[in-house]
């Protein structure tokens, strides 16, 4: 049965946005479980694994703990969070971020250009933030105190890629506001969080290869950790409830909490770069 370390489960973590928000995670002290399908060098063309952010986690300070999980099945989900039952007995942090990100829907093409299973992001990234809540809820439920953030981005509240990027980042968006209304008794908070643009190793080695036209993007770029960092400040914040249900973006939580990036950089608001903001929830309920 678990320690007194908060217990976190961190989806997609092989790498990129997943697997700096579990290494910040695991700098705070957790147990971070952290899923995804690449367990070893070679399951994706992408360098990360499940186990090297699992020893990131570690090496923080915290305890990682990797399991391979494909979340666009049911029944591998649902042991998943059977396994942390038996072996923590709680969970305190979700973070929604596994999603299907297919190269085709990255171009400049038209949707109907792009092959069909570009749109099986409404599965694993939507569908899937769906199920794993499902299936944490209970054990989440009885410490009256939790935080389920989905990881979403501006493309909500304009055009991104196309909607097979931009349609699951509002329904993430969305998602939160509605599980938050039925988590609202259960002292549970359920908040969408937009990222901007994130220095991902793959982001970095584009930088690296030709800075002189690419060294711009270190501006306004967050590393993954931030997001992190924020979603623990968010954990920890007395009035984390009366945030629930809402669209936040991590760089003005980052300001909040007083959060710096690397090299002590603030990174700037989609709010304050482009004038762009997250839907207004109304209040109106229909049961």
């Amino acid at each position: 049965m678990s320690s007194s370390r908060p217990v976190a489960v961190v989806t997609g973590g092989s790498r990129g946005a997943g697997a700096g928000i579990a290494h910040a995670l695991g700098s705070h002290g957790c147990t971070v479980y952290v899923t995804g399908r690449s367990e070893k060098p070679g399951d994706s063309p992408i360098r990360g694994t499940i186990g090297e952010t699992a020893e990131l986690v570690t090496a923080a300070g915290g305890r990682g703990i990797a399991v391979r999980v494909d979340h666009g099945d049911d029944d591998q989900v649902k042991a998943l969070f059977e396994q942390i039952g038996r072996e923590q007995g709680r969970i305190d942090i979700l973070v929604n971020n596994a999603a299907i990100i297919r190269d085709e829907m990255m171009g400049r093409t038209k949707f109907w250009e792009e092959p069909l299973n570009v749109i099986d992001t409404l599965d694993v990234g939507l569908r899937s933030s769906y199920v794993a809540t499902v299936y944490a809820a209970p054990l989440m439920i009885p410490q009256h105190r939790g935080l389920v953030a989905f990881t979403s981005s501006s493309g909500a509240a304009h055009y991104a890629f196309g909607p097979a990027y931009g349609v699951p980042k509002a329904g993430a968006d969305k998602m939160a506001a509605d599980m938050a209304f039925d988590f609202k008794d259960e002292g549970i908070a359920a908040v969408s969080i937009w990222m901007g643009s994130l220095l991902t190793d793959r982001v970095r080695a584009i930088i690296a290869g030709n800075p002189g036209k690419f060294a711009h993007i270190l501006d306004s770029a967050e590393t993954p950790e931030l997001t992190g960092h924020v979603i623990w400040a968010l954990y920890n914040d007395p009035d984390l409830m009366s945030v629930s249900g809402q669209t936040l973006i991590g760089a003005e939580l980052a300001v909040k909490y007083g959060i710096k990036d690397e090299d002590g950089r603030q990174p700037p608001s989609y709010r304050d770069l482009f004038d762009v903001h997250p839907q207004r929830q109304f209040s109106h309920v229909m049961r």
